[in-house]
């Protein structure tokens, strides 16, 4: 089992080596993968990568999911910016020792866009609307008492009008526990082939001046050039301190090595109250860029879990500043788990 470890751990590693390649900085699609979802992996700045349990694990570290237990339904809905929402859904069943297996749905709202042209750019009266999906499957299992890793293989799906992209990603994660209290956690996230536009809408009858490409109801078609998606890597601790019976407190950070962005370093914390009630916060700092060009600044939320005999009832709240536009991030999620 330790070697079975050490494998896992060097995998890691050496597919993040790959995927941090610096010149893919800025140069990749697809960055809807980067919008974070569930109020309390938002509320703690996406810092609890080492300690995040059941459905809420699944996109900061797969290996959290088969911790949890039992069976979890999970709904979030964010208030992006731009008229933008986001939408999420999952459901989780463990099934004894094989595992817990997930099914997750992303989805990205537009809204109307008014259609333009060239004789009608006040628009022509009709609208589009871009389709961005993601779904996802996830696999997670309990190796020993203190080792849990996990998988997540997702479908990526971009239309727009009738040009379509489609692709798979794939993230891998792994949880150790040293204590009941401090956890490790790492993560290889978003690892897949280049994606890319393609469909009728690509393809025009035109005439081209000067061209016999385009002649007077020839056809030709637009090219599109491929693009990556925007793995990275994730390297976390977490830390549990119980003030009394009541009262506790648990810290966390996540360094983000992003092979699309500057690296990050998320610090979250989270103080919880019979376990029942919960305040939580957080921030990410931008390590070697300037923090106050950032598009994103604080976090913070609340949660209230409720359990009652073999059912609980989780509600969660998240803020999230934005500073380049007049409205802020506001995160629901709410959660039904059976034991």
């Amino acid at each position: 089992m330790k070697k079975f470890t050490t494998l896992i751990l060097i995998a890691l590693f050496t597919v993040s080596l790959y995927a941090g390649d610096a010149a893919r900085k800025g140069t990749t699609g697809a960055d809807y993968l980067l919008i974070p979802v569930g109020a309390r992996g938002i509320a703690t700045a996406g810092a609890f990568v080492a300690n995040l349990t059941g459905l809420e694990s699944i996109y900061y570290n797969p290996a959290g999911l088969d911790i949890a237990g039992g069976a979890e339904f999970m709904f979030s809905y964010m208030n992006y910016f731009a008229d933008i929402n986001i939408t999420y859904a999952a459901i989780s069943t463990q099934l004894s020792d094989f595992g817990s297996l997930a099914f997750t749905l992303k989805t990205i709202g537009f809204g109307d866009i008014p259609i333009t042209t060239v004789d009608e750019p006040e628009g022509t009266g009709s609208t589009y609307s871009p389709v961005f999906l993601t779904v996802g499957l996830t696999y997670s299992k309990m190796i020993t008492d203190r080792i849990s890793v996990g998988t997540n293989i997702k479908f990526l799906s971009e239309s727009i009008q009738n040009v379509t992209a489609n692709g798979v990603a794939v993230d891998v994660g792994v949880q150790y526990f040293f204590t009941p209290v401090f956890t490790i956690g790492a993560t290889v996230m978003n690892i897949g082939p280049n994606m890319r536009y393609s469909g009728p809408e690509l393809t025009d009858r035109t005439n081209i001046t000067g061209s016999n490409i385009g002649t007077q109801g020839g056809q030709f078609e637009i090219v599109t050039e491929s693009f990556q998606i925007p793995s990275y890597f994730q390297l976390a601790l977490s830390y549990g301190l119980d003030i009394n019976e009541q009262n506790n407190v648990m810290f966390a950070s996540t360094f983000v090595a992003n092979n699309a962005l500057e690296d990050v370093l998320n610090f979250g914390l989270e103080y919880g109250f019979d376990n029942t009630f919960f305040l939580r916060g957080g921030y990410n700092y931008t390590a070697g860029g300037n923090n106050d060009e950032t598009v994103f600044g604080f976090t913070a939320g609340a949660g209230f879990d409720y359990q009652t005999g073999d059912v609980g009832i989780v509600f969660d709240y998240a803020f999230r500043e934005v500073k380049e536009f007049p409205t802020s991030n506001h995160v629901f999620t709410v959660k039904l788990r059976f034991q």
